[in-house]
């Protein structure tokens, strides 16, 4: 599998140095702010990060015997249905070796807020980015180590620019990883408030869209226009140095921007993105005392735009995925129900399908600070479950839809800091099953959640 991944990694980059050997790379996107820096101009090294504090209040219900899912409680400890946190402090380190080479540049950056990347770790900080980036190569360059993956707009952007405080349900169940643990564990119960025993059941941090790994990509101009592509190779074991089953993911991406002015983060232009993502992953489904995995493919692709200039903005993406679909953080075994899921495949998402959307829009308000932000988006969870063969159920399946509309609005203070606040309602059902019934149980009373959340830059 190996080899045949190298080849198609080398055709693939092969092709893209060819297309880029006319031309010259400028310009701003996530690729080449993210894994780059100026020729013999940037700092030997600049200290940078950023914080973010939040308040988030969830209204939802819990169900008839007073249990609580995860939709219905606060990330990411899942411990409450309100609460204040810091989210995110991450500090981190940049550069290159200028004087020395000006062609060699590094990231590093490490977390230290409360959320799925350090709870993991025992709420201990952790390595997000450590990266080392070769430029000689003209319309080649080489990075290697602890990055973001080439991917959805959601994950491949910086957060600390993100226009709203939480993900579409898309991005967080179906693209924000969550790796099976090492041997077959249990599912958890749903809890009662107060939450005694932690609903998660992974021991693996979320994988932050991030891998180890080496990539291949470079930015060129024609025109008004700028062409962007990325292959990478990695481990497919996300925040985890090492690999732990000897298999690499392939990570592809195009990207087309018309470029209107600006620059970094908060340039203006209108973007056309397309990516996949292809490996395998390990999961122990038997719980029979013995390190028994199974081997499932793990495939992910997606496409969208993005425009932005000013005073509007507008995007839509579409993400779909094949094999270890996340059904829930108490739910290590990727199965609904094991009972009467894992057999007829009516919620097993080790192989099941998935797919979902986003439409985002906002307003930059003339003359003023402020800024208004409207997003719906939709999530088809297990679209190819088997019904069930027989019994009360018999003919429906565990298939679920969420979708969720979000309105929200940024108060920019200074280019630094901003204050975002956002109210999103949700709408979460599996359509086959009246409601109380079956996973409408759980899924009956989650509602409307509330977010403010200040960031810092510095």
């Amino acid at each position: 599998m190996i080899k045949n991944l190298m080849k198609k990694t080398i055709i693939a980059a092969g092709i893209a140095n060819c297309l880029m050997m006319t031309s010259t790379a400028f310009g701003a996107n996530w690729l080449m702010l993210q894994g780059t820096e100026p020729d013999d101009a940037a700092p030997r090294a600049k200290l940078w990060g950023f914080i973010q504090t939040q308040y988030q209040k969830d209204n939802s219900d819990p169900n008839g015997a007073g249990e609580y899912i995860a939709p219905k409680l606060i990330n990411a400890n899942l411990t409450a249905q309100e609460q204040f946190n810091v989210n995110r402090a991450r500090i981190g380190v940049r550069g290159t070796g200028f004087p020395l080479d000006g062609k060699v540049n590094y990231f590093f950056l490490a977390e230290f807020g409360s959320n799925a990347i350090t709870l993991a770790n025992g709420g201990n900080p952790r390595i997000t980015d450590a990266s080392i980036t070769l430029n000689q190569i003209p319309g080649a360059r080489i990075r290697t180590g602890l990055f973001k993956t080439p991917g959805p707009e959601e994950g491949l952007q910086a957060i600390h620019v993100f226009d709203y405080i939480n993900f579409t349900t898309v991005a967080n169940q179906l693209m924000l990883e969550r790796f099976p643990n090492t041997q077959y564990t249990g599912n958890n119960a749903n809890p009662t408030l107060p939450i005694e025993t932690p609903i998660n059941g992974f021991n693996k941090p979320v994988g932050a869209f991030r891998d180890v790994g080496i990539q291949v990509f470079d930015t060129f101009r024609k025109g008004p226009w700028e062409h962007s592509y990325a292959v990478m190779l990695g481990n497919g074991n996300g925040l985890n140095f090492g690999d732990n089953d000897g298999n690499k993911d392939l990570y592809l991406y195009w990207a087309s921007e018309k470029v209107y002015g600006g620059k970094k983060g908060r340039r203006q232009g209108t973007k056309l993105f397309v990516w996949s993502q292809t490996g395998k992953r390990l999961l122990d489904q038997t719980n029979d005392g013995t390190f028994n995995p199974e081997e499932f493919d793990r495939k992910r692709m997606g496409f969208g735009f993005k425009h932005l200039k000013k005073p509007y903005r507008v995007s839509f993406e579409y993400m779909s995925g094949e094999g270890m679909i996340f059904v829930g953080p108490n739910r290590p075994t990727f199965v609904i129900n094991p009972t009467n899921a894992a057999t007829t495949n009516a919620g097993n998402g080790a192989n099941g399908k998935a797919d979902g959307w986003y439409l985002d829009g906002g307003w930059y308000i003339p003359g003023s600070k402020w800024e208004i932000d409207a997003r719906y988006d939709v999530y088809n969870r297990l679209t190819d479950a088997t019904p069930f063969p027989g019994g009360p159920n018999a003919g429906r399946t565990f298939e679920m839809q969420f979708k969720t509309t979000t309105l929200g609005a940024q108060y920019h203070i200074n280019k630094k800091t901003r204050i975002n606040m956002e109210v999103s309602k949700r709408d979460f059902s599996a359509p086959d099953f009246p409601t109380g019934a079956g996973p409408n149980a759980n899924l009956d009373g989650v509602d409307t959640r509330y977010a403010v959340q200040l960031t810092h830059i510095f």
